[in-house]
């Protein structure tokens, strides 16, 4: 199974739902990056994903994006693809 990467905050919804949504597509262990916690780790995050927001979301060495893209992937089928390469 692909390795899985989120950058999150502690009270976060959309990384608790996006958390949700791959263990129930069988992942196990996924790497949590707390930005909240480490400022430089949110400043790494941006400059990789031009984005502010949590989740960001890398499964393998595919960027997903946040919470709505996972789920939109979720739906075509592609993140079982993408979590079996």
């Amino acid at each position: 199974m692909a390795k899985v990467i989120m950058y999150v905050s502690g009270f976060c919804p959309y990384c608790t739902m996006a958390e949700k949504l791959l263990r129930s597509r069988g992942v196990e262990e996924i790497d949590k990056i707390r930005v909240d916690l480490h400022p430089d780790q949110r400043t790494e995050m941006i400059k990789k994903t031009g984005r502010r927001t949590v989740p960001q979301i890398y499964i393998g060495e595919t960027h997903i994006g946040g919470y709505d893209d996972l789920a939109r992937l979720d739906q075509q089928g592609e993140v079982i693809k993408l979590l079996s390469t």
